[in-house]
């Protein structure tokens, strides 16, 4: 296992988890109407989903930043590179299956899209970068 930054993997989750929530917050009306809610039905979420949400990003920051000892990547350009290829890998891989298969609206699928490129490339750069 890489000797992996702890304090760089937490900050990351920290302000991915910040970045995450102003961005649904921007995009909250959207959303909403795509799932057939109310902003006002949504309400502030219980303090166990942030908390768990919060070990979710902390989880994905751990492993970026074990991907980012194991592939030696230091430079601000390929950290952003590994951001763009995770997402593709994973978070449009699973979206589009989801499109296709479960009939979630290409819009919604798109909001939550953004929201993991954002992350990607936030936590990618974050652990690349505090060394």
């Amino acid at each position: 296992m890489p000797e992996l930054n702890w304090l760089a993997i937490v900050a990351a989750a920290v302000i991915a988890f910040v970045l995450s929530t102003v961005y649904y917050l921007v995009l909250a009306r959207q959303r909403a109407d795509l799932l057939g809610w109310s902003v006002a039905d949504e309400g502030r979420p219980p303090p166990w989903k942030m908390a768990v949400e919060i070990i979710r990003t902390a989880v994905l920051a751990a492993v970026v930043a074990g991907l980012v000892q194991l592939l030696g990547i230091t430079q601000l350009d390929r950290a952003l590179q590994l951001g763009v290829l995770l997402w593709l890998a994973f978070p449009v891989v699973l979206l589009s299956g989801s499109v296709i298969w479960d009939h979630v609206p290409i819009r919604l699928a798109e909001i939550h899209a953004g929201d993991w490129l954002i992350k990607l490339l936030l936590i990618s750069v974050i652990v690349t970068l505090w060394r």
